[in-house]
Formats: structure tokens, C-alpha cells, sequence
């Protein structure tokens, strides 16, 4: 009974809110239902609808899933230091970090399910129902490891908040062996989502042992670019303590992780156009244009742009602590490497394609309109998330109050 009061506290304190809370929550109501009527129209007719085709079968959830899982990994960059170094500042925050996680895992699985053509087959892929070909299938793997952290980041959160409901403090040693799984799992999805890529020998764009390590150097700026804004975003709108000296390590460790993301580029560049062979095609394609196309073009420069343009605000000292510089320097962060890892790398792995075809790809209004849909949902899910985790932690639903019900709120409260 008791966990039964535990999750109904959660859910009373998402339904209630204030009317800046509900407009948020319709207009995200709104995207999704937008994003279920397109899906359901490309259900019904088939992947046709789509920009999508033989020549180039991943297109843009591909792109996204990409990097959403990114973003997921991220959240490690919250748990080192609030639980190897015990930075109480940090610690105050990584629940929200963990949820925003969550979200992010949420709306990878979903674009991997939009991006089958029957998803009700999906069971084949259930353990012990389907035919889960498990280890020797890369597919197989990328599930297990999504799997695995979505319940990691809602096991650690529920624990804790269950003893922060119960008015005790959780024990360490319950779940630091949790925390050790979870910092090496948030590694793998990523690692396992750039092998998926890089184990296709017949696209050379993809096909390099520097993938994975650029995977992960550009999650380490681009997740901590969206966890910096969202904690802006809670401190100016809730009363929920976030200490600028976290927002100042994320900083830093997003400046590192994108000069290192930058390196990286120019190695490939380097190699694949000194002394350039067949093998350079599809990097032409995307920076130069191949056949009369360059659809991507345009995308890729200001992705490049934008990226230089940040790496430059972060790496002087006074821009980056500088909260609108830094926000800026966030917003093209995040915006720069969306493009490069998600349109940026699926789209030209497929042109030329390996008999030389040039075959150009461009989502349609229906890919886009799912696609907001499922962004939509990632929000709705973090704000819901976040709203019964702030009360919570700020002490406004207790198991005392769910017993006697509704008392008056005590301490901090957040606005809503």
C-alpha cells in the first residue's frame, strides 16, 4: 500500500500545475497528436510516404535516434561527479539529469519504431518470445543496451525519491553498485550505436574505427549543452536550487568534449580528401556536392559553422562563464551537431550508393511531423518527470501528507 501512495503522490503532483504549466503541457498534447495522425496515415500507406527508398533506407528518425542516444549517454557526465566525487552541488541536480535520460532513451526506441515498416513484429525481437539472434546480431545488442540504461535511469531516480518520500536518506552501498553499471552502460549505448554504423564495410563514410570515438566526444558536448539549458530553464521558472558552479563543470567539460568532437572532423577530413580515392564519394557528396546534387551542402557548412563559432565562445573564459555567451555557445552546440551526426552522417552512408548511384534524400512533411510528435513526447515525459521529482526533493509530497492528506506547504516551494 505503501508504494501504491508512493506513485499515486507522483501522479497528483503532475496533474496539478499552474496555467503556464498547462498551456506547456496542451501545446506538447497538441504535437503529439499532430505527429499520431501522420503516423498513423504512413502506417496505412506504407514507408512510400516517406523521403525514403531503396537508395537511401535510413533517412531522418534514423538521424535522430542517432543523436537522442547521445544525449542519453550524457547523463553520466551528472552521476561521476555527484557519486565518485561527492559533489553535493552536482547531486542536487542528477535525479533531473537522469530524468531528462530517460526522456532521451524514450524517444530513440520510439524513432528505431517508426522507422520499421511493421512495427507490430516487433516481437520477434522479445527474449525467449522472438528470435532474438543475441550476441551474434549488432541490432540485438543495440536493444539490450538501450533497454538496460532506460531501466538503470528509472531504478536509481525511484530509489532515491522513494527514501526522500519516506523522510529518510538512501543508503549508498543499496545502490552505488547500480551507479558503477550505470556510468559503463551509458558508454555502451553509445559505443554500440556507432558500431552499428561502422560494421558496414560496403559504406565507407561509416566505416572507420574513429566512429565511435567521435560518437562519444560529440555526446559529451552535445548533452551537456541541452542539460545546461534545461537547467536554466528550471532555475528561472521553479524555485529548485541549481548552483551555477554546476552549470560552470558542465561548461568546461562541453568545451573539451567539442574541441576533441572538432579534432576528430578535421582527421577525417584530412584523410579522406589529401589524397582522395572512390572511397571519398560520399564526404564529397555532403561538403562538396556529387552529380549537380548538394542538398546537404548548405546543412553541413553551418553545422560547421555554428560548432567553430561555439568552440570559440567556450574556450575564452570570460564568454563562457557568461550566462547569455554561454547560452548562445548551448543552443549552437546542440543545433551543430544534430546536423553532423544526425543528416550529416545517416543521409550521405547511402550516396553514391555502391553501384555509383547519386540519389538524393529529403524528408517529407510527414517524417517531420512524426518526428516533432515524438520530440513532444520526450518533453511531456521529462516534465512530468521533473515535476513530481522537484516536489519531492523540495519536500512538498511526503508519505506523512499522503496519509493525512494536503498540509500547508513548508520550506521552499517551487512555482508552477
Amino acid at each position: 500500500m505503501n508504494a501504491i501512495r508512493f506513485v499515486l503522490a507522483g501522479l497528483r503532483e503532475m496533474a496539478r500545475g499552474s496555467a503556464a504549466y498547462w498551456r506547456w503541457v496542451g501545446l506538447l498534447l497538441l504535437l503529439i497528436g499532430a505527429g499520431v495522425v501522420a503516423y498513423v496515415g504512413q502506417l496505412q500507406q506504407g514507408l512510400v510516404v516517406t523521403g525514403m527508398s531503396d537508395q537511401v533506407s535510413w533517412g531522418f528518425y534514423i538521424a535522430n535516434f542517432a543523436f537522442l542516444v547521445g544525449i542519453a549517454a550524457a547523463a553520466v557526465l551528472l552521476v561521476i561527479p555527484a557519486y565518485l566525487f561527492h559533489r553535493q552541488d552536482v547531486k542536487a541536480v542528477v535525479l533531473l539529469g537522469e530524468g531528462l535520460a530517460v526522456a532521451a532513451v524514450v524517444c530513440a526506441m520510439l524513432f528505431v519504431t517508426v522507422d520499421i515498416g511493421r512495427p507490430e513484429r516487433v516481437w520477434h525481437m522479445v527474449p525467449f518470445i522472438g528470435r532474438f539472434n543475441w550476441p551474434a546480431s549488432l541490432l540485438a545488442w543495440d536493444v539490450v543496451v538501450l533497454s538496460g540504461y532506460l531501466l538503470l535511469n528509472l531504478g536509481l531516480p525511484l530509489y532515491v525519491h522513494w527514501c526522500h518520500w519516506n523522510g529518510r536518506q538512501p543508503e549508498l552501498r543499496r545502490y552505488f553498485p547500480a551507479v558503477l553499471l550505470a556510468m559503463a552502460w551509458a558508454i555502451s549505448i553509445h559505443t554500440v550505436t556507432a558500431f552499428l554504423f561502422s560494421a558496414n564495410a560496403g559504406r565507407p563514410l561509416w566505416h572507420s574505427a574513429l566512429l565511435g570515438p567521435r560518437f562519444i566526444a560529440s555526446a559529451f558536448a552535445s548533452g551537456p549543452a541541452l542539460i545546461i539549458l534545461v537547467l536554466q530553464l528550471i532555475r528561472r521558472v521553479t524555485d529548485y536550487p541549481v548552483a551555477q558552479s554546476v552549470i560552470d563543470t558542465l561548461s568546461l567539460v562541453m568545451t573539451v568534449a567539442l574541441q576533441i568532437s572538432l579534432f576528430f572532423v578535421a582527421a577525417e577530413l584530412f584523410t579522406d580528401f589529401y589524397n582522395e580515392t572512390s572511397h571519398a564519394g560520399s564526404i564529397r557528396y555532403l561538403f562538396f556536392g556529387l552529380g549537380g546534387v548538394a542538398s546537404l551542402k548548405p546543412w553541413i557548412w553551418a553545422a560547421l559553422a555554428m560548432n567553430l563559432a561555439a568552440v570559440t565562445i567556450l574556450s575564452i573564459h570570460r564568454l563562457r562563464t557568461s550566462m547569455p555567451t554561454l547560452t548562445l555557445a548551448c543552443v549552437l552546440v546542440f543545433a551543430g551537431i544534430w546536423i553532423e551526426k544526425g543528416m550529416g552522417l545517416v543521409v550521405p552512408g547511402f550516396i553514391p550508393t555502391p553501384l555509383g548511384e547519386v540519389f538524393e534524400y529529403s524528408p517529407t512533411l510527414r517524417e517531420l511531423l512524426v518526428a516533432l510528435g515524438i520530440w513532444a513526447i520526450g518533453a511531456l515525459v521529462f516534465t512530468l518527470l521533473a515535476k513530481a521529482s522537484i516536489a519531492i526533493e523540495l519536500g512538498r509530497v511526503r508519505a506523512a501528507r499522503s496519509l493525512h492528506g494536503p498540509a500547508g506547504v513548508t520550506g521552499r516551494s517551487a512555482r508552477r
